[in-house]
């Protein structure tokens, strides 16, 4: 895939609250057509179920990776060699991982060989630049700061702006991503060196955004 055609572009997320209503193959390939339409350049999407049903309705680049919750570790996405294989079978173009240093299951190294021998690219979801760094050395093609705040310590309010500045020292290929809710906030990823932007709950969980409108009205003094 040409990594140009997602310069400066809009990434939608598209991955439901799981056991949602919305957590259906046929929701998630319509809120992808719905995020195409509305000028998303790509999608992030989980599980290769849901990364097949959407490769069948478009060629535009997609993001696979897999949730898991493991009993032995903490990392969650893509933890697995097998994960990476399905993805690849399912036409993901862009193979996500948690690239973090805790305890997990497959090392990252062997992550990214995996990813690259079938053919796809690899992006490392990070934590904090030592993870980024550790990820580029064995090989990864791209970096985002999708694990800020997931791992310890302070939790960003908003989009983790110091992290990605961080990224960028390390590498042009720079996703943001994580607690982006407004398009004053995607664009001013941009502004801190951000590659491309992805965006989830505000475009995708309608349960969220609602929660969101209805926690603010339910603080108003009446």
């Amino acid at each position: 895939m040409d990594l140009s055609r997602l310069d400066a572009k809009l990434i939608v997320s598209c991955q439901p609250v799981p056991g949602g209503p919305m957590d259906r193959a046929d929701i998630v390939t319509a809120f992808a057509l719905a995020a195409l339409d509305g000028g998303a350049a790509g999608l992030r999407i989980e599980s290769a179920a849901y990364v097949c049903a959407v490769r069948t309705v478009t060629d535009a680049p997609i993001i696979g990776l897999v949730k898991r919750d493991l009993a032995d570790s903490p990392v969650r996405i893509t933890p697995w060699l097998e994960d990476v294989a399905a993805l690849a079978a399912a036409d993901a173009d862009i193979i996500a991982f948690d690239a973090t240093d805790r305890p997990r299951p497959v090392p990252v190294a062997d992550l990214i060989t995996a990813i690259h021998g079938a053919g796809r690219i690899a992006m490392a979801d990070c934590s904090a630049g030592r993870d980024a760094a550790a990820a580029l050395a064995a090989g990864a093609d791209i970096v985002g700061s999708t694990l800020s705040g997931y791992t310890g310590g302070a939790i960003p309010d908003g989009p983790d702006y110091a992290l990605i500045e961080e990224l960028r020292l390390l590498s042009p290929h720079v996703v943001a991503e994580g607690r982006i809710k407004t398009p004053e906030d995607a664009a001013r990823t941009l502004a801190h060196g951000a590659w491309c932007v992805v965006v989830g709950s505000a475009i995708t969980r309608t349960e969220y955004v609602a929660s969101w409108f209805a926690d603010a009205m339910a603080n108003v003094p009446r």
